[in-house]
């Protein structure tokens, strides 16, 4: 299942460092816009401690984690939706992205040149919010003059809820506020909605760059952008990018734990912002374990049985018949799938069973 989170932001606040730490690239930091011209694409390891949980049960092979993409897409500036500085590019680029780190500068330093002159995240994400919000007004404003009339006209009924979600949009884009405000009730309108791809429809993640004293507990720019933010569908993440940047280039796991430490930090903050962007694309992890590997396999959140074994193999799905299903708890708790069973703990599921985050699965079927 390939998905990405695409990293957002005005020139020089932190977008390409933070990239680096999640990807070990080489995507250019430097002290200037535009440095990254062309977006940069990591494919980033999702943390998972259940597996190494796990592991020391089974002793597998090998130990296969699950992973997202991480897009690093040009810094923008005011007037983007015009073509102002590589706005056709980080707009086209953006466009196809599944969520969006916008990444907000929180910290001071003379030394980092700013592309506004002074330091105020709000202002920040107002900027890209107008520049995107703009660009999907014109797009719906664009649509509406092709399906006005039949809507209004005709009998095509899906062009009446067409017409019916383009009109609720406009309204929202035209009062500053983005398409993800907007809710639908019905399935029809919702589907509709999701058809538009629109920009400021894709879901949010804030990741306010701090500098290190303000790595675990934030700082007064942090409190102005969760107070912005506080009636829109998205969270907020903290984190120091030129401290992940220093954890980063430690050698040894000890010496990286002794750094958080020092830093008010139990976990780093790459791996808080890879999670975060796992659970903002809607996705989960079932794993299956076995004396060759134990495995985490994607999954979208709401998924049934037949779905995720489709995830392994296509077969599986085709010719599914059950699911073994043995709770993470429970294998740490009995220590191995034997004991799981032995204590009746082991669950057999059908077609309707809806899979949960964690789930040990085994799948039988029959093509």
């Amino acid at each position: 299942m390939s998905l990405q989170c695409g990293i957002v932001g005005l020139p020089n606040v932190g977008k390409s460092t933070l990239f680096n730490c999640l990807s070990n690239a080489k995507a250019q930091a430097a002290n200037f816009p535009f440095c990254t011209i062309e977006p940069n694409v990591g494919v980033i390891t999702v943390p998972d401690e259940r597996l190494t949980k796990l592991a020391e049960l089974v002793h597998p092979g090998r130990i296969v984690p699950t992973t997202v993409e991480i897009v690093d897409i040009a810094g923008l500036v005011k007037g983007a939706s015009k073509g102002e500085g590589l706005g056709n590019q980080f707009l086209a680029n953006i466009r196809e992205t599944d969520a969006i780190l916008h990444v907000l500068r929180c910290f001071d330093n003379d030394n980092v040149v700013h592309v506004d002159g002074s330091v105020d995240p709000v202002r920040d994400k107002e900027i890209i919010d107008t520049e995107l919000q703009i660009k999907d007004l014109e797009t719906i404003e664009n649509r509406i003059k092709r399906v006005e009339k039949i809507a209004q006209v005709g009998g095509d009924k899906n062009a009446k809820i067409e017409y019916e979600v383009l009109l609720a949009y406009k309204d929202a884009l035209s009062r500053g506020k983005s398409a993800r405000s907007v809710t639908f009730e019905t399935k029809e309108q919702q589907q509709a909605a999701k058809n538009l791809f629109l920009l400021t429809a894709k879901p949010v993640l804030y990741v306010c760059n701090v500098d290190e004293a303000g790595a675990a507990t934030g700082n007064h720019y942090v409190e102005k952008v969760k107070e912005a933010v506080a009636d829109e569908h998205a969270d907020v993440i903290i984190l120091a990018a030129k401290t992940e940047a220093d954890i980063a280039e430690l050698e040894t796991y000890e010496e990286r734990q002794m750094f958080l430490e020092d830093a008010g930090l139990t976990e780093s903050g790459c791996n808080r912002l890879v999670k975060a962007a796992y659970a903002l694309l809607n996705l989960e992890t079932f794993i299956t374990a076995g004396e060759m590997e134990v495995k985490a396999w994607t999954y979208r959140k709401g998924w049934k049985a037949p779905q995720c074994a489709g995830v392994i193999h296509t077969d599986f799905e085709k010719g599914f018949i059950r699911a073994e299903v043995i709770k993470y708890e429970d294998y740490i708790k009995y220590g191995s799938e034997a004991a799981v069973r032995e204590a009746g703990k082991l669950g057999i599921e059908g077609k309707e069973y809806v899979v949960q985050d964690g789930d040990i699965m085994h799948f039988r079927f029959n093509v």
